[in-house]
């Protein structure tokens, strides 16, 4: 592995199981072993390294999203998207803040950035709903908007039950998200 791929990981693996406030370039130069100034030969600043984290953690996430049920019916794919979330979300809750609700220069902004595929964690949602439109099963409408529709509920529930405003143990809860993600699915039906 790559000096550089060392580095990110060593960032990431931080971030993951403490918090992005604990990423600094000396801690992750202990981690990989080099000097903290031997990282800025592959990153020119703490920020470039943690966009290196997010690119490289997106690319994972969209690599993994959606294989969970390839073949299944259109309802029993989007409920395994949802799953692939909550297993995220709940196995990585600093990553997850840190990619989804901490503010960032680089973070992609809803519509202009997730339009063409341009996010790679919400793409698949997006290529569903359209899926769902043409077979007629969610009536015809903006498929970007619908999937903001569909995921916002569920990633508000996450937001709550992360900090603590849930008190469901993890098995409850993620059947709460089911039930909350089936009666949205009920009001955008065709």
């Amino acid at each position: 592995m790559k000096t550089a791929e060392r580095i990110a990981d060593a960032a990431r693996d931080i971030l993951v199981s403490e918090g992005a406030d604990a990423v600094t370039m000396r801690r992750v130069a202990d981690v990989v072993g080099v000097t903290a100034m031997a990282i800025y030969k592959h990153y020119p600043n703490r920020q470039a390294l943690l966009d290196a984290v997010v690119d490289r953690a997106f690319k994972r996430i969209a690599e993994g999203w959606g294989t969970r049920i390839q073949d299944g019916d259109w309802e029993s794919r989007v409920f395994g998207l949802m799953d692939d979330f909550l297993d995220f979300a709940l196995g990585t809750p600093h990553l997850y803040t840190f990619l989804m609700t901490d503010r960032r220069e680089r973070a992609r902004r809803f519509p202009d950035d997730f339009e063409g595929r341009g996010s790679p964690a919400f793409a698949p949602v997006v290529a569903l709903v359209d899926e769902g439109m043409r077979l007629g099963l969610l009536r015809a409408d903006d498929p970007l908007e619908v999937a903001l529709v569909l995921t916002s509920s569920t990633q508000g529930l996450v937001h709550l039950y992360i900090g603590g405003r849930i008190g469901l143990p993890e098995d409850a809860f993620r059947e709460l998200c089911r039930r909350t993600g089936r009666r949205t699915l009920d009001g955008i039906r065709a």
